[in-house]
């Protein structure tokens, strides 16, 4: 090739590359910055790090998909060890540092609570993960939540209870935001379920042998069941102190331990027989060929057990559910403007999710009724299905 026939093809190229610049120099699209502050470690880790888990993986399957409204979702997560005013300083920090447009977390109730004011106060939605009826009753204008009430698992159980011919109960509750919250609505609704509390006891977070609370009750005259308001590993410590003290009443949990973790620290032994109000989640494989949550449920505990080696649990299915009511009212209101996507959110209807089917409303930033509880029973180590 000739010395001028190489510069002439030398300055076609580099006017075509000029020509091409413009096109290779365009803005990436600004991300959609997201906010999360879990519990990941501490004593609530078993719900916040499959929070975490998940909010991380389903951000990169949207992303990987194209993003949400052309724009690339930016994940934004802080570890509040379970501890309210780290959450609250947290909360701060998304707002006037990471400016973000939502928020998708809150694994507790104490730390939900704790974060509430700070995106109220700044006009942002928040979904919360945690269990406490506080959250949204009184509604406030711009908190969600995804996981089933507290007031709703005392109604299933007291259901559940009367129909196996028993009305008298014994009370043994955790003394965190979620065990108090949830006494208190089992008390509340007792008398209209028909059901009396004869005697109660209650733990600390950092009690570890509930022994003398549980002679107390297994020696209270009339009681027929027992039902442990809490989470964490206090329900655990609870069912392992009954099965050695031989009680042989019905012992029933909360929603709130809702994961295989719960099985292991309570130990199979100990746990069979428990029954507890749940997610549809944990019997996946169980729900009729026609259940409408089966197919949501079966893929995303394919894509979390494949993702990460280790059983998925309803707190993870909280997550993923917050997520996907988030992204669908950002493509419906096709903006990130607090007010809009809030009005979006609260708008949300038949949205099938791990949880049940959400039906949200001006009044209800929930949006699930008492059949998205599925009653379980702990039989050889894993999760059965009773009647709904």
């Amino acid at each position: 090739m000739s010395l001028g026939m190489f510069l002439r093809r030398g300055v076609i190229a580099a006017g075509a590359l000029m020509l091409a610049t413009p096109v290779l120099a365009q803005r990436a699209p600004e991300p959609i910055r997201i906010g999360a502050v879990l519990s990941v470690t501490g004593p609530a880790s078993f719900l916040g790090d499959p929070e975490d888990k998940t909010l991380r993986l389903y951000v990169n399957r949207i992303n990987q998909a194209g993003g949400v409204n052309g724009r690339p979702l930016q994940l934004i997560i802080y570890d509040d060890a379970g501890d309210a005013n780290r959450a609250r300083t947290f909360a701060t920090r998304l707002v006037e540092d990471d400016r973000v447009i939502a928020m998708v977390g809150g694994t507790t109730t104490g730390t939900t609570l704790a974060m509430r004011p700070v995106f109220e106060d700044a006009r942002i939605p928040f979904i919360s993960l945690a269990g406490g009826i506080e959250i949204i009753d009184p509604v406030q204008p711009f908190t969600f939540k995804t996981p089933h009430t507290d007031r709703m698992a005392c109604e299933k159980i007291f259901a559940d209870i009367r129909a196996r011919g028993l009305t008298r109960v014994g009370m043994i509750s955790g003394t965190d935001g979620f065990g108090q919250s949830m006494r208190g609505q089992c008390v509340r609704v007792a008398g209209a379920a028909g059901i009396t509390i004869v005697a109660e006891e209650s733990y600390g977070p950092r009690d570890s042998d509930m022994t003398p609370q549980l002679t107390r009750l297994r020696n209270a005259a009339g009681i027929e069941a027992v039902v442990n308001p809490g989470f964490g590993q206090g329900p655990a410590i609870v069912t392992r102190g009954y099965h050695q003290l031989g009680i042989r009443l019905p012992l029933y949990q909360s929603h709130g331990v809702a994961s295989r973790e719960f099985i292991n620290l309570a130990t199979p032994a100990a746990a069979e027989g428990v029954r507890l109000p749940a997610a549809a989640l944990l019997i996946a494989e169980q729900l009729p060929a026609n259940d409408p949550q089966r197919q949501v449920v079966l893929d995303y505990k394919a894509a979390f057990e494949r993702e990460f080696n280790q059983p998925v649990s309803t707190f993870g299915g909280h997550a993923y559910d917050g997520l996907m009511i988030l992204v669908e009212a950002m493509r419906r209101a096709n903006s990130t403007d607090g007010t809009r996507l809030r009005d979006a959110i609260r708008a949300t209807r038949g949205f099938v999710g791990t949880g049940g089917i959400v039906n949200m409303s001006a009044t209800d930033h929930m949006g699930l009724d008492l059949s998205a509880f599925r009653m379980v029973e702990i039989r050889n180590g894993d999760w059965a299905l009773l009647g709904n």
